[in-house]
């Protein structure tokens, strides 16, 4: 009787002790846009569009509070009426170039939102200095800029774009650089720890994003289409 009490203290110790020790995981968020399809393009005559992609990352704490971004971009590239194109660097096809993931850790009980805009572009030198500035910090966690911190209304796609690429150093706010013709489609989900842990199916989240407008009696139509993966890794 003795020896039956002593081995249920023994395992019930054993459980504790693992558990104190089990290593604690984050989840860390991956952005991949998948494709970008023409539908109907803006420009009547040529039937044609330059198109540019810009896209970030953003962790905010337990309190809410920004604690880091990331960013990313593709283009300048062509499109034509009725064009699909690959962005995924698995399903590059010949004279398509892949669209880089971006990638950020959660913060413990925090959350991510990952955004992402499409652009019509009309001056292709400035585009094209934007894009190289844009991917001299791709990926680079950059501490959020103030208006994510002292923010009071809720901010469009576009805004946290634009914030992620200031805090990142380029010296340009991305939403006064474009006025509203510019702008195809923006579209963001939010990814919460809590979630993540009550439903795993949530790790993988695949967006399809349809833009749809008109500009100067020009209709356009695009669709859009982007992964968020979300991992599991060892904090140390």
């Amino acid at each position: 009787m003795l020896l039956k009490r002593t081995s249920t203290y023994v395992l019930g110790g054993l459980a504790a002790f693992l558990t104190a020790c089990a290593v604690p995981k984050s989840f860390v968020a991956e952005l991949q846009p998948r494709s970008v399809k023409a539908i109907d393009t803006e420009e009547t005559f040529s039937r044609g569009d330059e198109i540019l992609l810009a896209y970030s990352l953003t962790a905010f704490d337990a309190q809410n509070k920004p604690t880091a971004v990331v960013s990313g971009g593709w283009g300048v590239a062509s499109i034509r009426q009725g064009q699909q194109i690959k962005l995924q660097p698995v399903a590059k096809t010949v004279g398509e170039k892949p669209a880089a993931p971006v990638s950020l850790t959660m913060p413990r009980n925090g959350r991510i939102m990952a955004s992402v805009v499409l652009i019509e572009v009309d001056d292709l030198s400035e585009a094209q200095d934007m894009l190289t500035k844009i991917r001299k910090v791709h990926n680079v966690v950059s501490t959020p800029a103030a208006i994510l911190i002292t923010a009071t209304e809720i901010l469009t796609p576009l805004k946290y774009v634009a914030a992620g690429l200031t805090a990142a150093g380029i010296g340009m706010q991305l939403a006064d650089h474009l006025d509203n013709d510019d702008l195809l489609g923006q579209s963001n989900v939010e990814i919460k720890e809590a979630d993540l842990k009550k439903d795993s199916a949530k790790r993988f989240i695949h967006v399809p994003a349809r833009f749809k407008g008109e500009n100067m009696r020009d209709s356009y139509d695009y669709e859009l289409e982007y992964d968020v993966l979300l991992k599991t890794v060892k904090v140390r």
